[in-house]
């Protein structure tokens, strides 16, 4: 789906399923630096058993024109504007890394809008080094292998890509390596920035599903407890022996547990 939304070309995934108004709505939202297609095994699988699939392009990402935008409230506020546009009024949000606070925020800006809330990856504060805020501004293929080699467990290089043929370590680079001058270093700015979980967690009024990497370098299992606390009707689950790119290194696992969380 493309529309235009604020000036500006704004796609999202939809499994290549018309939407209908009868059936539920799910919005996927990637992390940082990355798009669409990191959602590609849950999204198609929803989209083909009955859900309304959005799996947004943020600004300056994948197909989505336009500027990054600066903070991770303008990011929530645009993916509620889009789901709008496209005819969702309720519907559920999923969230990886940075895109699980801007999930956070759709939850907590619009509560009557979101039936549930999943966030993989998600740690509040979300802060971000500054040698890899430094190198995504200076000197981008430096920060590239950053995020690739942090966004991935140890074992990934030895065990390999559960899609044959295929190399997570290499899928990320590629989807890196498309970014425009500048996007990656405005999406971790976003995140370092974000210092409203606590009172966002607050306001939602939805159910909301936590899950973990085990082996999460760059948002570690140990950086969600708080804000989990903060929940009034909350699941977590840690999946063992994966990083931070759970879609990538454990899809039937992540996929699982999505939709048992939004069959509820």
């Amino acid at each position: 789906m493309e529309i235009q939304l604020r000036g500006a070309r704004a796609y999202a995934y939809t499994a290549g399923h018309a939407f209908d108004p009868a059936r539920p709505g799910v919005m996927f939202v990637h992390g940082a630096g990355l798009d669409h297609s990191s959602w590609g095994l849950q999204s198609r699988h929803l989209g083909y058993h009955g859900v309304n699939v959005l799996a947004v392009d943020l600004p300056a990402h994948g197909r989505s024109g336009g500027a990054p935008l600066p903070d991770v409230g303008a990011m929530a506020d645009w993916a509620l504007a889009f789901a709008a546009a496209a005819g969702l009024e309720r519907l559920a949000v999923v969230g990886h890394s940075m895109g699980s606070l801007v999930a956070l925020e759709c939850a907590a800006r619009a509560p009557a809008r979101i039936s549930a809330l999943a966030m993989l990856a998600v740690a509040f504060p979300m802060k971000v080094s500054a040698p890899f805020l430094d190198a995504a501004r200076d000197d981008p293929p430096a920060a590239w292998a950053m995020h690739t080699i942090w966004g991935h467990s140890q074992g990934v290089a030895l065990r390999g890509d559960p899609n044959p043929g295929m190399s997570m370590q290499g899928e990320s680079l590629a989807r890196l390596r498309r970014l425009a001058p500048g996007v990656l270093h405005a999406d971790l700015s976003a995140c370092d920035r974000y210092d409203t979980g606590q009172e966002a967690a607050a306001r939602v009024q939805c159910p909301a599903l936590f899950l973990m990497g085990a082996e999460d370098v760059m948002t570690p299992v140990r950086g969600m407890r708080a804000l989990a606390a903060r929940f009034a009707d909350v699941r977590t689950k840690v999946l063992p022996g994966v990083g931070h790119a759970l879609m990538a290194e454990a899809p039937d696992e992540v996929l699982d547990a999505l939709v048992e969380f939004l069959s509820r």
